[in-house]
């Protein structure tokens, strides 16, 4: 592996940790919770995060081919595969991928993103507050910006400005919206609970879009 690779992996091995610790314990009927992901539970989405770092290219591309090339049909299929009878389950597959290099046909940055946007899924109707290393949402950021792979959000961003508040983040051309990195991140992304905290003239063209 190259340096670049070798971090970007210690970075996702981290957050993966990270929220780890932060579901360790908790109650049975708050895995119920519904998530920032539409349709789906605070459990299903961890369990979707254990999904993909079970599933190598080979597996993900038969997968899709089982699935007639239906993606969201295919990452249905992976995620009921690792849910598990019972939350402990659950969480307790999660646990065992936190150090996995296992990925689907993905670019590193797009698995911390993975990782980074479903772990505030999660942890946001929960109550939950992580403070990010700066060196993870500014990447985050950087790579969403800039490719509509996996989420679109090059997309939704187009003819905006955007500029961390809290970093050296900033991307685009047009009305400005600003504000802390990882607000930026999951509006990116299709989250518009946090365009809250978003300010600037273009915070109403980027709701919109969410």
């Amino acid at each position: 592996m190259t340096t670049t690779t070798a971090r970007t992996w210690d970075l996702i091995h981290a957050e993966r940790a990270a929220l780890a610790d932060d579901l360790r314990g908790l109650d049975d009927d708050r895995w119920a919770t519904p998530s920032l992901c539409a349709g789906l539970t605070v459990r299903e989405v961890l369990a979707h995060l254990t999904a993909a770092a079970s599933l190598d290219g080979l597996r993900w591309f038969a997968g899709v081919v089982r699935c007639r090339f239906d993606f969201d049909a295919q990452v249905a299929m992976r995620l009921a595969e690792q849910l598990g009878d019972s939350p402990a389950e659950t969480f307790a597959r999660f646990e065992r991928v936190v150090r996995s290099t296992t990925t689907p046909p993905l670019p590193r940055p797009a698995i911390l993103g993975e990782a980074v946007v479903h772990g505030e899924d999660i942890r946001r109707p929960l109550g939950i507050t992580r403070v990010y290393p700066a060196e993870v949402v500014d990447a985050v950021a950087r790579y969403y910006a800039g490719t509509d792979q996996v989420v679109v959000a090059r997309r939704r961003v187009r003819g905006l400005r955007l500029v961390a508040t809290d970093g050296g983040f900033t991307a685009g051309a047009g009305p400005e919206v600003s504000g802390p990195t990882l607000a930026l991140v999951m509006a990116m992304t299709g989250r518009s609970v946090f365009c809250d905290e978003l300010t600037g003239p273009g915070v109403g063209v980027l709701r919109a879009r969410c």
